[in-house]
């Protein structure tokens, strides 16, 4: 057997490895190792840190943790920015922040963080490899509306008016309408709505409404041009063939009210000027009296009288003040009796002097010293029967420029002024002491607002009168007829009243005066003057302290006495000068 071996096989040549595949293999293994990253990178939470590329408003805070990125937004926030804000013609440019606007930087960061953890695979897998994609996130922007609300309430305030109604005035000859005006109220609800909800506005347009007025000027004139037609001369007549006494144009004006709702006469006016046509046109009864023939006094017999009825004359006036047509009244006259006749008078021997006051009237001006004597004249012989009540306004007739009162100075309103009838109160004063020291209860007795030098030295024995309203009334309790009888000797600035009648048991002395309090009066006041020539200074007030005190009368007759107080509160006055200006 053959044992040699088979001879061998030739073998071909084994190729060469290729590199490719293991190129690939590391491909796909970085590849792996990219995508198990960004898996990780999606499977882990939100971060505190701020992926790249992330930008809020133009700022970059890509790579910064939330507190680095609040600074630095913080740090490159701009002034803020103007809004303009309009009301009808108002304007006004305020910055944002005062309207309640602000950029919201938490919101900014919260949405900075959710925009990286919100990306994709590729854009992480791209941040991964240093190319992060760029966002630009808007700033995020948000108003308070109650601050919105109460700064332009603020800023807007001035713009609200009140409807202003037309009113009347009186241009010292004819009525006239001061306009009225509508209210204007600003509204800025919806405005503030709309920039809530639109925070990047820059400027704000708010509503205005306008309310009329409940009195417009052309309602009123109808009221004007009636209350026009009214201003006119008025005449007024006690019977056809009486006296009379005309009022003028503005006296009738001052007679009624041009109103808003409507014309309609002043009672109080009306009230004050029917006594004074009662002092014009009656002619009232005269009382027995006494006058002088040479030293002696003589009976003057009583004498019938005709008197208006002020009821008839304040309702006619009442009806023709407000009735164009009527240009006169006529008034029915009434008789007037006398309350005291010839047969009641006692024999003028029989007469006594009772009592007498006396005052001194030094530096009076010559209206005052006018005032002074035709009052002292007026109620010279006036006669008071027994158990009557001796008025002096009464006896006087009133004071008025037809009863031959002129202007001088009297208190009224808290001040020293100007005004018909300054010096009466002299007369009053006088009559008082007399009336006063003769017994007679007082009925009524005004006092002064305060201490006047006229009266000095019997402080608080004064005696105060006003027409109308302030009256000086004293009862006769004396059994008898009394006498009042003046003397003024103008010359030595002195005026005595006395007081006559049957003779009394009855004496009476006054004490001075018991003072309680004193207060010193004010420092001086000093106004401007456009009537006095410029740096000119005149006074027209004059300073007076102020007291309360009081006087007391002792009445003793058969053996009766009794006592009684007169109290008295001055106040404390201030002095005041112009300054003309």
């Amino acid at each position: 057997m053959n044992t040699d071996p088979l001879p061998a096989t030739p073998q071909a040549p084994r190729p060469k490895p290729s590199r490719r595949p293991v190129s690939l293999g590391l491909a796909l293994l970085g590849a792996a190792l990219l995508l198990g990253g960004a898996l990780a990178l999606s499977m882990s939470g939100p971060g505190d840190t701020i992926a790249p590329g992330i930008r809020v408003g133009g700022t970059d805070l890509g790579g910064l943790n939330q507190g680095d990125a609040l600074k630095k937004l913080l740090a490159a926030r701009s002034d803020s920015p103007q809004i303009a804000v309009s009301a009808g013609s108002a304007n006004w440019t305020v910055a944002a922040t005062q309207l309640g606007w602000s950029l919201d930087t938490q919101a900014e960061l919260n949405a900075a963080v959710q925009a990286g953890n919100g990306r994709t695979l590729i854009q992480k897998m791209q941040t991964l490899i240093g190319q992060p994609p760029a966002q630009e996130l808007p700033p995020v922007q948000k108003v308070d509306a109650a601050q919105a609300r109460a700064a332009l309430a603020t800023l807007t305030a001035s713009q609200n008016t009140a409807a202003r109604d037309a009113t009347v005035v009186f241009d010292k000859t004819r009525y006239a309408v001061k306009p009225g005006a509508a209210g204007v109220q600003v509204q800025f609800d919806a405005a503030v709505q709309n920039f809530v909800q639109h925070p990047e506005l820059r400027a704000l347009t708010l509503g205005v409404t306008k309310s009329e007025p409940r009195y417009t000027t052309a309602a009123m004139q109808a009221l004007i041009d009636q209350g026009n037609a009214l201003v006119r001369p008025l005449s007024v007549k006690l019977g056809e063939g009486g006296p009379a006494f005309t009022l003028t144009a503005l006296q009738v004006a001052d007679l009624y009210w041009v109103r808003q709702t409507g014309l309609e006469t002043d009672p109080d006016a009306l009230a004050t000027k029917v006594k004074q046509i009662s002092a014009a046109v009656d002619q009232p009864a005269q009382n027995a009296r006494y006058a002088l023939k040479g030293n002696a006094l003589i009976k003057v017999a009583e004498k019938s009288g005709v008197i208006s009825d002020p009821a008839q004359t304040q309702k006619l006036l009442a009806q023709a003040v407000l009735d164009p047509k009527i240009s006169a009244i006529v008034l029915t006259p009434k008789v007037s009796e006398p309350t005291l006749k010839l047969a009641d008078l006692p024999d003028a021997s029989k007469l006594a002097l009772i009592a007498s006051g006396r005052s001194t009237y030094y530096h009076s001006s010559l209206a005052r010293r006018t005032n002074v004597a035709n009052a002292a004249a007026k109620i010279n012989g006036a006669v008071v029967a027994p158990g009557d009540d001796f008025s002096f306004l009464g006896t006087l007739g009133g004071i008025s420029p037809e009863n031959g009162f002129v202007t001088g100075l009297i208190i009224s309103a808290g001040r020293t002024v100007d005004g018909l009838g300054g010096g009466v109160c002299q007369v009053s004063t006088t009559t008082f002491r007399a009336l006063y020291q003769a017994g007679l209860p007082v009925v009524e007795r005004n006092q002064h607002a305060y201490r006047v030098g006229y009266y000095e030295p019997q402080v608080g024995f004064e005696a105060a009168v006003y027409d109308p309203g302030k009256d000086l009334k004293m009862k006769n309790d004396t059994g008898g007829p009394i006498l009042v009888k003046t003397i003024n000797d103008n010359a030595r600035s002195t005026l005595t009243v006395q007081v006559w009648g049957l003779p009394q048991t009855r004496t009476v002395s006054v004490s001075p005066a018991t003072i309680l309090s004193h207060t010193a009066h004010p420092a001086a006041k000093y106004e401007p003057s456009t009537d006095l020539p410029k740096g000119a200074v005149k006074q027209v007030d004059w300073a007076a302290d102020g007291y309360n005190l009081y006087i007391t009368r002792t009445i003793k007759d058969r053996g009766v006495v009794r006592i009684d107080k007169t109290s008295t509160s001055y106040k404390p006055w201030q002095a005041v000068y112009q300054i003309g200006e």
